[in-house]
């Protein structure tokens, strides 16, 4: 009895959620996760600023958070060898799709965050699994999920990539930079690094001088030691800036993988204006950062 009205008792709070306008969802979300509510008339902190932007996004974010469009961004942008070899984008994944695919690949969805299906092996793997799970994936407005208003427009589809594996066989570390302008020192980024992401992560944020700060951000434990900044930086912040040009902040995620430098997505409001920063106090420092920026270089 006890477990039915409990069931029960989520479906109703489920169905009673997804009627709340989006301001008042993504106020009872950023309380749930980070702890507060919220000062969405006068926004400070930087989930707060991300809140805004979730309701109030820029038209342009649509189809560069399209993870299959905005491939053509990223092509005029830095080039073709930037990109992740696309293996198959199918309007429908039939069997046969499937058998053409290699034995190893990754199962993406271009509409939303976390679609990512790593098959190590495809002979351990069958088509019919792999189909309904992007039914699944399909089947999800995204919009609905997170309230981030510029995923509205982008329309489902499932599609493939190459496995990019590093010497060791384990995905490449994942570096996440957030482009916040310029300053009198040069290019303002904190990278955060997310290490082991199939296996065990880990996630650790770097300042514009690659300090490592003393910051854990949503789930993620952080690593036991720090890492030096990477040996081609430059080219790496050099991608950045150019896929970042034009666009205010942004977070630029990529992946430097064997000397080769490959584009991940674009975030314009990463975590949903809902991720946790400890301590708190750096959710502030990083609003204050984004209040500020100068995205000017004349």
């Amino acid at each position: 009895m006890n477990n039915l009205f409990f069931r029960s008792a989520r479906r109703v709070i489920k169905g009673a959620a997804s009627l709340m306008p989006d301001d008042l969802y993504l106020a009872l979300s950023h309380r749930r996760r980070i702890g507060r509510f919220p000062n969405m008339k006068h926004p400070t902190a930087f989930n707060e600023m991300i809140l805004m932007r979730c309701l109030h996004p820029d038209p342009r974010w649509s189809s560069l958070t399209d993870k299959l469009r905005v491939r053509e961004y990223v092509r005029e942008r830095i080039g073709e060898k930037h990109l992740i070899p696309l293996l198959a984008a199918p309007d429908v994944f039939t069997e046969e799709v499937f058998d053409s695919l290699p034995s190893s690949f990754v199962m993406k969805a271009n509409h939303g965050s976390n679609f990512v299906e790593v098959v190590w092996d495809k002979s351990k793997r069958s088509f019919g699994e792999l189909r309904r799970l992007a039914d699944r994936w399909l089947s999800i407005d995204y919009y609905r999920v997170a309230r981030e208003q510029h995923y509205k427009g982008i329309q489902p589809r499932i599609f493939f990539e190459t496995l990019l594996l590093d010497r060791s066989g384990t995905v490449p570390a994942d570096y996440k930079m957030h482009m916040f302008g310029h300053g009198p020192d040069g290019p303002i980024i904190y990278t955060g690094i997310i290490s082991d992401r199939f296996g065990k992560p880990c996630a650790d944020v770097y300042d514009p001088r690659w300090n490592r700060l003393e910051l854990a951000w949503g789930d993620y434990a952080r690593s036991e030691r720090a890492v030096a900044r990477p040996s081609n930086w430059d080219e790496l912040s050099n991608v950045a800036m150019l896929l970042a040009d034009g666009l205010g902040y942004v977070r630029v995620d990529l992946y430097a993988h064997d000397g080769q430098i490959f584009f991940g997505e674009l975030t314009f409001t990463p975590g949903g204006g809902t991720m946790p920063y400890t301590p708190d106090h750096c959710d502030y420092e990083w609003g204050s950062i984004l209040k500020n920026a100068n995205y000017s270089v004349a």
